[in-house]
Order: C-alpha cells, then structure tokens, then sequence
C-alpha cells in the first residue's frame, strides 16, 4: 500500500517532496540551474576560507567573522541543495522520517549560525567605526573565539528547539510535502493534531530571532554610518564599501526569513521561491557580494594565485 494512502492510525515512516515542479524538462532545468549555483556556491565560499586562512593580510577581527560565515553558508547550503539535485534526477522524490529531521536540525543550525555571525560582523565595524581608539583591546582574538563560541551554542540551542517542536508533531498520514525541503512550517500542515500552539512557539522562536536580529542589525548601521561624517574622505569610503555589502547580505538573508518565520501558517504561492532564495541563493550570492566590493579580500585571493602558480611552476 503507497504511504501516501496509508490508514490514519498508521505512522508515516518516509515523505514524498513535491519539489519545484512535476515537469520532467523543468526538472532537469532545475537540475542543471542549481548544480551551477551549488558548485559556485561551495567554490565561492570555499576560496573566502582558504584566502583567509592563509592571507596574513585578512588577520582582522572582520575576516575571522567572515571566514565563519563562509563555513556556515556552505554547510546551510548543503543541507538543502544535494537532495534537491538528486529529486531533480529522481521520478520518486522520497525522504525518510529521521532524514526530514535531520533536514529541519540543520537547516535552522547552519541558517541561525549564518545570522549570529551576521549580528558578530556589524558588532565589529561598529567598534571599529566609532570606538576606533578601544578597538584592539576590545576585538582582541581570544574575544572573537569566545563569540563564535557563543554563536554556536546559540545556533545548537535553537535547532535544538526547532528539532524537539518537530518530533511533537504526528503523522498519520497523508505524506506528501508541497515543498523542495523539510522546514517545519510544511510539516505543521501534515500533523494530525491541532499546531496552533506549535506554530505559535516557532514564530516566537525562529520569527523573532530573524525580525528582532535584522532590527538589531540595521539600526546598529545606522548608528555606523551616521558616525562617518566625523571621518575623513578616504576613510568614509572604505568604511562606507564595507558597510554597504554587509547590508546588502543582512537583505538578502533575513528579509526572506522574516516573511517565512513572522506569520501565521498561511500559505502563499511564492513561498518556495522565498525560501529557495534564502537556503541556496543567498550562500551563492554572499562570496561574490564580500570579493567584489572587498579590495583587500579580492587583491588577497590574487596574491594567493600567483603564490600558488609560482610554486607550481617550480
């Protein structure tokens, strides 16, 4: 017996994904598209690490951020895109119980990681903008250790919540997710039980980190910038480059989860393209944001290649 007909009183075992689309052509459409942007992705974020971890110009409090961004953006983007890829191929578009578990731990592990160290990155401009003098004492590496730390406690502690809301929920059947991912606002609407409760701590939760982190975050940018008028034109430049691609990727990353994480369980037909934006496009998009308005990261990367062929023309 299919489980997607299967009695009530049974437990459903695996989920069928819908995906993007039922079409065949589109499905390999989609296939080819985000192999493309999951390779750019990974390769992107993966030279952002290298260059750092091996520049001994990025040595800064703001690159040791951005190296942990990149680690969480390859990670939140491989949570999701593999499995896309491989429905993309597959006619029977299948995922178990404990592997949409999994799924939902991660995928809130690596997104509220990549949001934490978003908030660590604005702390540290603002630092640096207006208390320029206390800068060094303050952003000393053995701080920025102890607030990665921190962020990734606080990333365990709130997937862990996700994961526990998740596991509440029962499922008797149907099994069929209208969606590409597991997330637990398509898995609330397959639960035979009332979720109001439910839905109502996932947006206290995930809703509330999402709107009340990009509040933090643009009113600690404003802050910053309305601080540079005190500084000279060179150094308002540099700092006004910096600032403008961090709020560019604050966008980017937390308008979509506000729409997805601050509202009733509705829901609405751009959802997939929202969430698609958010899980796998905005980790491709960071890198390219980060290398092409960052001088010193783009003239890194270039030192890194000529040491890298000069040592191999050895």
């Amino acid at each position: 017996m299919s489980t997607e007909t299967m009695p009530q009183n049974k437990s459903v075992t695996e989920f069928k994904l819908l995906g993007l689309t039922q079409d065949p052509m589109k499905q390999k459409m989609v296939f080819i598209i985000f192999l493309v942007v999951y390779t750019g992705t990974v390769v992107g974020n993966l030279l952002i690490i290298v260059t750092i971890k091996f520049s001994r110009s990025l040595g800064s409090p703001m690159y040791f951020f951005l190296f942990y961004l990149s680690l969480a953006d390859i990670c939140f983007s491989t949570s999701i895109t593999p499995k896309l890829l491989a429905d993309a191929l597959s006619a029977k578009k299948v995922i178990s119980y404990n592997e949409c578990m999994t799924q939902v731990f991660a995928l809130h592990l690596f997104g509220c990681m990549e949001i934490f160290v978003l908030i660590l990155m604005a702390a540290d401009r603002y630092v640096a903008i207006c208390k320029p003098l206390h800068y060094p004492t303050i952003m000393r590496r053995q701080v920025c250790i102890i607030l990665i730390i921190l962020a990734w406690i606080g990333s365990f502690m709130h997937s862990s919540t996700q994961i526990v809301l998740a596991l509440k929920l029962p499922f008797c059947g149907p099994n069929l997710i209208d969606h590409y991912c597991c997330d637990l606002q398509p898995l609330l609407k397959l639960a035979c039980m009332d979720t109001y409760v439910i839905n109502l701590l996932l947006v206290t939760n995930s809703g509330a980190i999402c709107l009340s982190s990009f509040l933090l975050l643009m009113m600690s940018y404003f802050v910053i910038l309305h601080s540079l008028r005190n500084h000279s034109a060179e150094g308002r430049k540099k700092a006004l480059s910096t600032c403008t691609s961090h709020i560019i990727v604050v966008i980017l990353s937390l308008g979509p989860c506000i729409f997805m994480y601050t509202r009733p369980p509705i829901t609405f037909p751009m959802d997939k393209l929202v969430e698609l934006f958010y899980t796998i496009c905005t980790p491709f998009l960071n890198p390219l944001i980060y290398t092409l308005r960052n001088a010193e990261v783009k003239n890194a990367v270039r030192k890194l290649w000529r040491f890298k062929i000069g040592s191999e023309s050895k």
